[in-house]
């Protein structure tokens, strides 16, 4: 595996198999952050080329400020989140645009097994309160938490990403947690 700076090194320098070898390194991660925001992933596969685009196209002026995966993480969460503005102006911000994206990202979530069907049930309708109920938080909690909890990042890389600071971060995923908690509790309330 080559060394991180002198793969930047190469790439700045324009080198097709420094560019294919983070291609192929990031571009499972990519999709799927991009999947996690849009819902579809015939679009997160065209926000996944267009991210390399710009990876491509950027990388010299990339200035080696923070890892080069996390730089990627970056041009990823920002192509989504203007793809889902630009597709979506009513909502700031959703990780769905339609009923069909809904179910995709739903049935994408792992279901534990070996499970009778009724606790399958259940286990659904938890997911699809859960997706909800994260989907209805304010734009930077919903992308903070998500990085945190689906794409498991560490507080620094997220700050990273969001160009924020780390106690920034810290009270993003500290009020989204405060936030599900109060719509996940009133609306079991209501059904209890």
């Amino acid at each position: 595996m080559m060394q991180e700076e002198n793969l930047i090194r190469l790439l700045q320098k324009g080198d097709e198999n420094s560019f294919r070898f983070v291609y192929d390194q990031n571009q499972k991660t990519v999709i799927n952050i991009c999947y996690r925001f849009v819902g579809d992933r015939e679009t997160a596969e065209d926000l996944t080329q267009d991210v390399f685009i710009e990876v491509f196209r950027s990388v010299k002026h990339f200035r080696k400020d923070a890892k080069l995966s996390t730089w990627i993480y970056r041009i990823a969460t920002s192509k989504s989140i203007d793809y889902i503005r630009s597709r979506k102006s009513k909502k700031r911000f959703a990780f769905l645009t339609s009923i069909n994206d809904d179910e995709k990202i739903r049935n994408s979530l792992p279901a534990p097994g070996n499970l009778n069907p009724e606790k399958k049930l259940t286990d659904k309708e938890t997911k699809e309160i859960l997706f909800k109920t994260i989907n209805s938080l304010p734009e930077n909690q919903r992308i903070a938490f998500t990085l945190s909890k689906y794409d498991e990042l560490s507080y620094k890389e997220i700050a990273e990403i969001m160009e924020t600071t780390l106690a920034s971060v810290e009270s993003l995923i500290h009020r989204a947690k405060k936030n599900l908690e109060k719509k996940l509790f009133k609306y079991y309330k209501k059904i209890i």
